[in-house]
């Protein structure tokens, strides 16, 4: 067993390579071998973003707080709240971040295939950013 107390996780910012604005990455789960899930908690200031990406084995994103705005390739920017839960599926191309006015934070949880967890795509740019 492993716990990892409150106040005792250390944070990281998202780097501007695949990030756009300020974010704070806190890592929660890092399993090992034969275990292959990863979990963190991510919170965007407004108007941050990732850049786009995908994921070997999906992800899944629980907003714990605010508003923020996913979209997948060639869909719509889709509104999500504190409660709502996103499915990713494998290898598809997106991105999410906080709406432009309002923060928000979620858990992402992703499982890594060959020791990677997300492929890191070019940049959204303001113009697909904006409503």
């Amino acid at each position: 067993m492993d716990i990892k107390r409150v106040g005792t996780r250390s944070f990281n910012t998202g780097s501007a390579d695949y990030f756009t604005g300020a974010v704070r990455i806190e890592p929660l789960v890092q399993a090992t071998d034969p275990a292959r899930v990863a979990c963190a908690s991510v919170t965007f200031e407004p108007g941050a973003r990732t850049a786009w990406h995908t994921h070997p084995l999906g992800q899944t994103l629980i907003v714990t707080d605010g508003i923020g705005w996913v979209q997948r390739e060639n869909g719509p920017v889709e509104e999500v709240r504190a409660g709502d839960v996103v499915w990713f599926p494998p290898g598809e191309k997106h991105w999410h971040g906080a709406s432009a006015l309002v923060a928000m934070t979620h858990i992402a949880i992703q499982e890594a295939l060959d020791g990677k967890t997300v492929e890191w795509l070019e940049k959204v740019d303001d113009d697909q950013y904006a409503l």
